[in-house]
């Protein structure tokens, strides 16, 4: 960040004799939560965790077991919950699935113990303001081309549950945070890409000023689905295989010919309708020159993907002239960085 970015934000860490800027950046996401904040070096240090928890019920063979593999776990309305990687780890090793707190990309109406376990797990890689009212930017989803998803409602629920725990919480467009997270060298002017796991966010940026958002109901969730509905195997198993190290270029198996061929499907949707709302013309600014396209997310990381991203790209003819399209180098953490970067410069 630059001195410019942390102006108004900073507070003197009188132990390590540094100034470190106050503010925290938030990724609400789907699959998984991430929170970054400035370290004590100047560098961004960024805690994720699985937005997942499993319960268990509560006996005596049922806590040795989980003493015994070392994991940790919480007591909720009387049965253990395990939170996080841990869940979805025991989920695997038992054939069950572990239960989601956020479903396409919005806070789950099926799930009653949504909220409080949002709140364990957020309060564990978020930890306590460094300074009563500290400034904590958090994503929110933008409104969907395919489906009515109530956003209000949802950003509504995360300023009610930060602020009370003693931040003051202001919300950002998801992939708003990636133009600030990967485009700086532009001037914040260019197209960026969220691919998470409940939806695909897009936002087009002019000078950090958000020209147009919008969101799709399809992510790595939508290919998880597919893949186990085609495969008849449970959706824990469809996201191993997809998060197992394949390339989704060159498919080894039917199992990853499935995963490829709904990633291909994922991204020309999005590269659709992207292309559709520049021909729609409206609130479009006059880019000057070629604009880049950053992709960020976690749905992003499987190997391939910015290859055959392109691939399809170079199928559509886009209205406008492109440059550079890549993916962050730190694809899963670069919304919350964004965030941060947010955060320190201001931005609402």
């Amino acid at each position: 960040m630059t001195d410019n970015q942390n102006k108004n934000l900073r507070a003197t860490d009188h132990s390590a004799d540094t100034e470190v800027a106050l503010g925290k950046g938030l990724d609400v996401g789907t699959a998984n939560l991430a929170a970054a904040v400035q370290n004590d070096e100047g560098g961004i240090t960024v805690t994720v965790e699985r937005n997942a928890f499993l319960d268990i019920p509560s006996d005596v063979y049922s806590k040795n077991m989980l003493t015994k593999l070392k994991v940790p776990y919480v007591v909720h309305n009387g049965k253990l919950v395990v939170i996080g990687e841990a869940a979805f780890e025991l989920a695997n090793v038992f054939g069950r699935e572990t239960r989601r707190p956020m479903q396409d990309g919005l806070v789950s109406p099926n799930e009653v113990d949504a909220l409080p376990m949002m709140k364990l797990i957020i309060s564990k890689i978020l930890g306590e303001p460094r300074q009563a009212g500290e400034n904590c930017y958090f994503c929110v989803p933008a409104p969907s081309l395919d489906v009515d998803n109530n956003v209000v409602y949802h950003q509504g629920l995360f300023e009610s549950m930060i602020n009370k725990m003693g931040y003051t919480a202001h919300a950002i467009n998801e992939a708003h945070a990636v133009i600030f997270a990967e485009l700086a060298e532009s001037d914040f002017t260019g197209i960026g890409l969220s691919f998470g796991g409940g939806m695909a966010n897009a936002c087009i940026s002019y000078k950090s000023i958000p020209c147009l958002s919008f969101s799709v109901a399809r992510g790595g969730d939508w290919i998880d689905k597919n893949v186990a509905h085609v495969l008849g195997v449970p959706r824990s198993k469809a996201a191993y295989i997809k998060e197992r190290g394949i390339d989704i270029r060159d498919p080894k198996s039917r199992e990853e010919e499935a995963v490829s061929i709904y990633y291909r499907s994922l991204i020309s949707y999005v590269l659709t309708n992207i292309k559709a709302r520049f021909e729609s013309g409206r609130n479009m600014p006059s880019f000057q020159q070629p604009i880049d396209i950053a992709c960020a997310g976690g749905t992003s990381l499987v190997g391939g993907f910015i290859e055959v991203f392109r691939e399809e790209f170079a199928k559509i003819a886009f209205p406008i002239p492109v440059g550079r399209i890549f993916r962050s180098d730190e694809a899963l953490t670069a919304v919350a960085k964004g965030c941060l970067v947010a955060a320190a410069i201001g931005e609402s």
